[in-house]
């Protein structure tokens, strides 16, 4: 469906015809500004898949995995901001979503997910197919519903996409019966939001947000932490001033990279088990700690106990009330959106006294930067995303899995705008990259989209090549092939002993003659005179390109915090 072709606004032209549940479902799809649905047909979705025929409006992408449509769902969602939808059958369908809802919950991501389930007549028998996905994602959703009667739709619709965009973020589940999608019924399209108890976005306690500026005044030794709700509130724009006014430090989460440009002289890099020097430092020094939108998550914190012990105050700024003081205790909590509450704050900001302080982070991010030893005989993973970086300016969207290479893209692109790390953070999901690059380019037709790859993580969901091919989707695809589990590798090294156990992939595909069965451009390089060119090629070739760097297996990354260490006990690697 074209931009803009749903001017009409919520007063479809139609809203009064007498149609099937499947029918109200797509026209429901379209009134909240659907513009892409990512799914796999089944036998009990299969009247809303025929309600799709014919219908000119209605945009849909057979992927080649369910899993594969829920993290296309979910990249869509990130990198745009809007509400990804996905669909699939029931049963074996409806489960090979669960590992994607748990991504988009931990990471706050709106969805909503349509199941199909088994005729209302046969639930609960064990019928072919049943599964109460209900049930099953009931602690990972932020709502459910199981459509018993066909009116009922669209509200639900209306109600689920209003639940999941706003607030806390999150994924909503719509279970919907195989017979109930056949059932005929009057179409009103949904208007008003009647939730009882459910109130989205609290106002800002503005006499929580006029301590945290007394705390600023008195601050001589303040840092931020921002997270992904910087970047999902829209409030890039708003943190800028509030740091500008307040003259304070600040360190970005692995979600929060973006939020606040990585160019600024108050940047420290991210925090953490693999942050910098700076700002591991730099909490652990700090007298006054103010989270904005992080949730002090256990790889941003480490050891809890002994998390910036020096701190006299602890402010969070946070959509959800939930999360004050469940991993840190606060003495500050200004509950609310944070483009609200910092748009309120601006406007009483005033400077910290942190002057001599600023001097003191500056001269750690000098004395102790990101460093790794380059080679000229072999090509090292951190030299290729320092180009990558180089030839986009930081201006691409960038898709990652999980492991080494994902940790290597979070130090080494420098991120400027917000929503252009799409990365699974609290549950570190291997097989989210490929397929979420392809959701974010579908988003942003007009953006440079890379994906970066482990080699383990691409063999997850490596089937969504098809689909590049098939809609000539130009994701540009780096596999970082180091031929083992990477970052199980590193914590066997530093943690077992050098115990290795099952982590080899040499035997994996040759991944240019696998892009190549699908109709995919492929090129390898293994030096730094055959990156560079390759880079060049796949960056000038219109369309879908996978490009493997081979890299040595040794290399590790560091910084690296161990669990049950603290922030400032960092292993520093071959620069200790």
């Amino acid at each position: 469906m074209e931009k803009g072709s749903m001017s009409t606004g919520r007063s479809h032209q139609h809203s009064q015809d007498w149609i099937t549940g499947s029918e109200a479902l797509l026209r429901g799809l379209l009134l909240e500004g659907v513009e892409c649905v990512f799914g796999y047909p089944g036998g009990n979705v299969l009247y809303i898949y025929d309600a799709m025929v014919g219908n000119p409006d209605f945009k849909h992408i057979l992927t080649r995995h369910e899993q594969g449509a829920i993290h296309a769902a979910d990249g869509y969602a990130r990198s745009t901001g809007k509400v990804g939808v996905c669909i699939a059958t029931s049963g074996p369908g409806a489960t090979n979503l669960v590992t994607g809802i748990a991504t988009a919950y931990a990471d706050s991501v709106p969805l909503v997910i349509i199941t199909g389930n088994v005729p209302t007549t046969v639930m609960g028998t064990d019928a072919f197919q049943e599964a109460d996905i209900i049930s099953i994602t009931m602690s990972i959703t932020k709502h459910s519903y199981l459509v018993r009667d066909v009116r009922d739709l669209p509200r639900i619709i209306h109600e689920a996409f209003h639940i999941a965009g706003t607030g806390r973020k999150g994924p909503v589940l719509i279970d919907i019966p195989k017979d109930v999608s056949n059932q005929n019924m009057l179409f009103h399209p949904s208007d008003n939001i009647n939730l009882r108890g459910y109130q989205a976005d609290p106002s800002p306690n503005r006499t929580e947000i006029d301590r945290l500026i007394q705390a600023i005044a008195e601050s001589e030794r303040p840092v931020i932490i921002a997270g992904g709700g910087v970047v999902y509130s829209n409030a890039s724009n708003e943190l800028l001033e509030f740091v500008d006014k307040t003259n304070i430090p600040v360190t970005t989460t692995l979600l929060g990279l973006g939020g606040f440009p990585s160019a600024h002289s108050l940047w420290l890099g991210m925090p953490g088990h693999h942050g910098t020097y700076a700002a591991n430092t730099a909490i652990q020094n700090a007298d006054l700690i103010i989270s904005i939108g992080s949730r002090f998550d256990d790889r941003v914190t480490m050891k809890s106990d002994g998390f910036a012990p020096h701190a006299k105050r602890i402010a969070h700024i946070d959509i959800d009330p939930a999360e004050i003081g469940k991993n840190i205790d606060t003495d500050i909590a200004c509950i609310g959106d944070i483009k609200a509450v910092l748009e309120y704050a601006n406007t009483k900001a005033v400077p910290s006294r942190s002057s001599s302080w600023i001097h003191t982070v500056q001269e750690n991010k000098v004395k102790h930067p990101l460093r790794y030893k380059d080679s000229d005989t072999e090509l090292k993973p951190q030299y290729v995303l320092e180009m990558i970086h180089e030839t986009t300016q930081g201006d691409a969207i960038i898709t990652t899995d999980v492991g080494q290479h994902q940790m290597w893209v979070a130090q080494f692109y420098k991120f400027k705008h917000p929503r252009s790390l799409i990365t699974s953070g609290g549950l570190g999901t291997m097989g989210f990259g490929f397929p979420s690059a392809i959701g974010a380019q579908t988003g942003n037709p007009d953006r440079l989209v890379i994906s970066v790859n482990g080699d383990g993580g691409m063999q997850m969901c490596a089937q969504e090549m098809a689909i590049c091919a098939i809609h000539n989707i130009p994701v540009k695809i780096v596999v970082i092939n180091n031929q083992v589990l990477g970052m199980v590798k590193q914590q066997q090294e530093l943690i077992y002993g050098n115990r290795y156990s099952h982590i080899d992939l040499a035997g994996s595909p040759d991944f240019v003659k696998l892009a190549g069965a699908y109709g995919i451009k492929g090129l390898r390089a293994s030096t730094k005179a055959e990156a560079a060119l390759i880079w060049q090629e796949a960056m000038n070739t219109p369309g879908p390109v996978l490009v493997e760097f081979v890299v040595p297996k040794e290399e590790n990354v560091y910084p690296m915090v161990l669990a049950g260490t603290t922030l400032d006990q960092m292993i520093m690697g071959d620069f200790e």
